[in-house]
């Protein structure tokens, strides 16, 4: 049986698919190509944004009950990809494997984002790309930033270790990679304090 929190996932972030994710995650991945990773892949929130030209596409899951409802969509779709039971604290493929790696709306809730960031960089090609859509701390909102540090406590313990105030853009540039294109946007149809994103890309310094 999936658990709750699995089941109501695709229902809480409808208002913001809707909002703004579904045209993000299509302007960030509709032009990849070669061998794709995406890491904490959940429901498959990004395979209608992926190009079906893909040579391969390997979708990492550590949760069962995602994975489950992630190979449902998959057979929706019709769609090849490898599903992989796997942390991305410890990724399980070879240097130099992938053309990108994704991630959205993952880099909030890893216990740390340095180890994860350290093995995206290792399994990249030299020239991949690092496909990033997070939500981040309001870094230029300093009320919104003190509630954020405020409900983060509760948060963490209610949405699997989810952060809301975390500074994923300068642990990006500081784990070796250089940012070829960053937007910073709010992310319409969510909660206040989960509101601000940063979306784009950066390849291997």
């Amino acid at each position: 049986m999936l658990k709750p929190v699995a089941m109501a996932y695709d229902r809480i972030m409808s208002g913001a698919e809707e909002g703004c994710l579904v045209a993000w995650r299509q302007g960030l991945m509709g032009a990849l190509s070669g061998d794709v990773l995406e890491i904490g892949a959940g429901t498959g929130g990004s395979l209608d944004a992926l190009p079906s030209t893909l040579r391969s596409l390997t979708l990492l899951e550590p949760d069962k009950n995602m994975r489950l409802l992630l190979e449902r969509a998959l057979s929706s779709r019709g769609r090849e990809a490898t599903v992989v039971d796997a942390g991305a604290e410890s990724l399980p493929f070879p240097d130099a494997t992938f053309d990108a790696v994704i991630s959205s709306l993952v880099l909030c809730s890893v216990k740390r984002q340095e180890p994860v960031l350290a093995e995206i960089h290792r399994v990249l090609k030299p020239g991949g790309r690092f496909v990033f859509l997070e939500h981040v701390a309001a870094r230029d909102r300093p009320r919104r930033l003190k509630w954020q540090h405020r409900v983060e406590p509760v948060w963490k313990l209610l949405v699997g270790n989810c952060h809301l105030t975390r500074d994923t853009e300068t642990t990006i540039q500081s784990a070796g990679f250089t940012l070829m294109q960053i937007d910073r946007d709010s992310m319409r149809g969510a909660p206040p304090f989960v509101r601000p994103t940063i979306r784009g890309y950066a390849v291997p310094a």
